[in-house]
This record gives C-alpha cells, sequence and structure tokens, in this order.
C-alpha cells in the first residue's frame, strides 16, 4: 500500500507542494512572525515553496507583508531566515 504524501499550499506561488518542500511560516499568539524550521510551533501557520527564485520576487513585491498583514521591518528576518533555511538544505549530508 501507497503511503499518501502530505501536500500544502505555498503562499507565494499558490501551487501544492509536498510538505517537505515547503517551510512553514508561523505567527503565534504574541503576534510575532517567524520561519519554523520544525514545523512544529504552535501558531497560525502559512507555507513558502523552498525556491530562492520565488522568495526573492516575494521579497521584491511585499507578498508576505501583504498575505500576514505585516510591515516589512517585520518581515525582513523572517526572508533572511527562509534563505538561511534554503541553503542549509542544500548541504549535502555526510
Amino acid at each position: 500500500m501507497k503511503k499518501k504524501i502530505p501536500m500544502r499550499k505555498c503562499i507565494l506561488t499558490n501551487q501544492m507542494y509536498p510538505k517537505k518542500d515547503l517551510i512553514r511560516i508561523v505567527v503565534n499568539k504574541e503576534n510575532e512572525v517567524f520561519a519554523d524550521a520544525t514545523g512544529k510551533v504552535n501558531g497560525r501557520g502559512s507555507y513558502v515553496v523552498k525556491n530562492l527564485d520565488a522568495v526573492q520576487d516575494a521579497r521584491n513585491k511585499k507578498k508576505l507583508e501583504s498575505m500576514l498583514d505585516f510591515s516589512t521591518e517585520h518581515l525582513d528576518p523572517v526572508y533572511d531566515e527562509i534563505i538561511r533555511l534554503i541553503y542549509r538544505e542544500d548541504i549535502p549530508k555526510r
């Protein structure tokens, strides 16, 4: 029997991807927003694809700001963290 792959929609591209190909963005009860590398932090979660071009395009067009209703100064560190997580994943495992 084949195991079902959980799918989620990326808020940047509006396309469905396997959950493991996405990074979760969380807004918690204290109204803090951050990238959740574990995917398990409490709060309202949205997903972005692990694609540098899509993230850079979103940063230039301020997509997360409009989606999550936060200012740019709140989300600049989030964009940086997403990019860091994408690069960290690209490093070959030994």
